[in-house]
């Protein structure tokens, strides 16, 4: 078995073959491969600054500013701040790597300053909008030809707050109805580097009896939900077209909404941030910006 190429950059191994290694290595911890296209990408534009053989020990933090300042206002190509505080932590990120094994001496990019980009509030239901479309969902759910699928989605976004990719990647057993202290909903993540974001929600009684239902309907055999993402787009926005919905009802409206009625419920700041599975630098931004949505603080 060949060794991985990335134990074989030094200080004075030029930036394309150091790149080229770190996206082996990125690989190999699983991170996803739209990650690590936009890392890539990142750290093309920046090798393309700098001559092909300059070694990577040899960059240092004047260097990486003197970069970032020709990106904003030299390079005559518009950089958004959303692209520019990416491409720093793509930055930020590889050095890292390069100095904690060892590769260099020193971390060139560590004072290198993080521009942070607040992304404007999303979108949430009010309190009417919800109920109307609950009902809408119970129309269907009650109906000549009981269908529980709409419901089941919807108040499972509106309830757990989960996102789309693990509301797709939800399996059978990780909804655990024999729990002894109440029933569950576990969420998991194949990938270690994830791992953070493994939670259990509650599960409500209600939500319960219209998920038995869907499965005596519909009968999935290992997937919750086993359809594309798209199909499951799609069941919303009908939803949404159903109750006279003007607002376009996705996943993040649902997960937002649901978050938003915690938060103004008094619900434990810590528990939900541990609901939503994020980390507590995530939450500096998402705990404004349910403060904002709240009221409690004006949106600048």
């Amino acid at each position: 078995m060949s060794e991985s190429p990335e134990i074989h950059i030094a200080s004075t191994t030029p930036l394309q073959p150091a790149i080229k290694s770190w996206e082996v290595f990125l690989a190999d911890q699983g991170r996803s491969p739209y990650t690590i296209k936009a890392f890539l990408g990142d750290m093309s534009l920046f090798a393309g600054f700098f001559s092909p053989e300059i070694g990577v020990g040899a960059i240092t933090t004047q260097e990486i500013n003197r970069f970032l300042n020709w990106l904003q206002k030299e390079r005559n190509i518009p950089c958004s701040p959303k692209s520019l505080a990416r491409r720093i932590t793509s930055i930020k990120a590889f050095f890292r790597w390069l100095a904690q094994s060892g590769r260099i001496p020193a971390d060139p990019a560590e004072k290198v300053v993080q521009q942070s980009v607040i992304s404007p509030l999303p979108e949430v239901l009010t309190d009417k909008e919800r109920d109307k479309l609950i009902q809408a969902a119970l129309l269907k759910r009650n109906g000549q030809k009981p269908d529980a699928r709409p419901y089941t989605l919807l108040m499972l976004l509106l309830t757990t707050g989960i996102k789309k990719g693990e509301c797709l990647a939800l399996n059978l057993n990780h909804i655990d109805l024999e729990n002894p202290s109440g029933k569950v909903l576990f969420i998991r993540y194949a990938n270690s580097g994830n791992r953070y974001k493994e939670r259990k929600i509650e599960l409500s009684d209600d939500w319960v009896d219209a998920y038995q239902e869907y499965l005596q309907q519909y009968k999935p055999a290992d997937q919750v939900f086993p359809w594309s993402p798209r199909r499951l787009e799609y069941l919303l926005e009908d939803l949404g077209k159903e109750s006279g919905l003007i607002k376009h009802l996705s996943f993040d409206m649902c997960r937002w909404t649901c978050v938003l009625n915690d938060w103004k419920s008094g619900e434990d700041r810590e528990k939900i941030r541990q609901k939503l599975g994020i980390s507590k630098i995530q939450w500096r931004e998402v705990g404004l910006k349910l403060r904002q949505l709240a009221g409690e603080v004006p949106v600048k």
